[in-house]
């Protein structure tokens, strides 16, 4: 009986096997035209948008955070200098006696440094005895120049104010060529303006003179007084004696430049003063003394003083002399001596001690006439040789002193001069290297 079962069985199991196989393999192709899960496409996809988003992102609030803090440092710097001008502008009195005191500290300091090495006999002067007598010096002078140029100003207002009814007349006939509508204008303008009144604003301004000689002597002596410790100062001040000697050598590159530029306009303006004061004797000019001395003071303000000084001196002439053709004559013979002493005598002098640049001179001087008014322009030289040379030392500035200077070559580490005790260290140095190397040759 089992093996009649047994047979049905094993031809159901051969029956039932293909329909297995068959099965199996429509199952498998379902499967296989599947299509696949789009989870697993998608996740990587989306992981990687999100990363570069934030990464954008970032970068976008640290471009606004720059973007912002360069605002911030511009506003910054607007508003410091807008505190720094209006701080100049307040203390005007105050900070134009203290630059000429320093000016005229650096002028003189050099001499005592000279006067203090001298030795009379056994004896060598010291160095407060140089600084009483430079002090007393300076005094002197100033006060000297002050008094002459007080006395002169009271001269040509006396005159001016005699003057005061003939001038427009004279001015207006000046412009008669242009019609008789222009000139009955000018007349009526000259007329109608206060030129007294003018003049005696200007006597008061001169009166501060004398409060401003007094204070800048004041501070020459406590410059004296402090010179001694100067070294002592930038050493503590720096912490670093390599940086306070730098720094040393640079103010005294500041002080030679100055003190060449002023002494060469010096000497080129008391010549060009005294020739103006001939020319006017020679046509016998009233207020000849005045225009000798205006023509020295102005000769100060670098390429507008010469040319004020010029058109003064003619006007003075046509109104006293009321003659065109003198006038002219005048007028040409000074401007000949203002251009060969401003533009060939004083060029030639110079050299390339300043290497300032033209354009950069008038901006300063238009800048300091603003800030200062006429104090101003006489120091805007100074101060820009000062500025560039500051500047060119200073990597972070070294643009703007290329802008300065006249052929964009400000000043290197090779320009500074060399302090007083660096030669005499060196060679000591030198020498005693050499007595070492002497005494250690047997030994080898």
């Amino acid at each position: 009986m089992q093996h009649s079962w047994a047979g049905p069985v094993g031809h159901a199991s051969v029956w039932l096997g293909p329909l297995k196989d068959l099965h199996h393999d429509k199952a498998n192709a379902r499967m296989t035209n599947l299509p696949p899960p789009q989870v697993t496409q998608l996740a990587p996809s989306t992981e990687g948008d999100n990363g570069s988003q934030a990464l954008h992102e970032a970068t976008a609030r640290r471009s606004d955070a720059g973007q912002y803090s360069r605002i911030q440092t511009i506003a910054l710097i607007i508003i410091a200098f807008a505190v720094v001008l209006f701080l100049l502008v307040q203390a005007q009195f105050l900070l134009v006696s203290l630059a000429t005191a320093i000016v005229l500290f650096s002028l003189t300091s050099d001499a005592i440094n000279f006067i203090a090495r001298l030795q009379v006999g056994p004896f060598r002067i010291p160095n407060w005895l140089a600084s009483i007598a430079a002090l007393m010096l300076i005094s002197a002078v100033l006060l000297s120049l002050t008094s002459i140029i007080l006395s002169q100003v009271n001269t040509v207002l006396s005159t001016a104010l005699a003057y005061t009814e003939r001038a427009p007349f004279a001015v207006a006939a000046l412009f008669s060529w242009l019609g008789d509508d222009i000139e009955a204008s000018i007349l009526s303008t000259f007329r109608t303006s206060e030129i007294s009144g003018y003049l005696r604003q200007i006597a008061a301004q001169a009166g501060n003179l004398l409060q401003a000689t007094v204070l800048v002597i004041l501070f020459v002596g406590f410059l004296f007084a402090e010179r001694i410790w100067f070294d002592t100062k930038l050493t503590n001040f720096f912490r670093d004696e390599t940086q306070a000697k730098h720094v040393s050598r640079i103010i005294g590159s500041i002080i030679h430049r100055v003190n060449y530029y002023l002494l060469v306009k010096t000497a080129v303006s008391i010549v060009t003063g005294l020739m103006v004061f001939g020319v006017c004797k020679l046509f016998a000019l009233e207020l000849a003394v005045a225009m000798g001395i205006l023509t020295f003071v102005l000769n100060y303000i670098p390429n507008i003083g010469s040319i004020v000084s010029t058109i003064v001196v003619a006007l003075i002439a046509f109104v006293q002399l009321e003659d065109p053709s003198m006038t002219l004559a005048i007028f040409l013979i000074v401007t000949s001596i203002q251009f060969l002493n401003g533009n060939v005598i004083d060029p030639m002098l110079m050299g390339h001690a300043l290497r300032l640049s033209s354009f950069g001179i008038i901006i300063n001087l238009a800048f300091w006439a603003a800030v200062w008014g006429i104090p101003g322009m006489f120091l805007s030289v100074p101060i820009m040789v000062a500025l560039m040379i500051i500047c060119s030392h200073i990597p972070e500035l070294r643009g703007l002193a290329v802008l300065l200077s006249r052929e964009g070559l400000p000043d290197t580490e090779r320009d500074l001069p060399r302090l007083p005790g660096a030669r005499g260290a060196d060679s000591t140095r030198q020498k005693d290297l050499h007595d070492t190397n002497k005494a250690a040759a047997p030994g080898e």
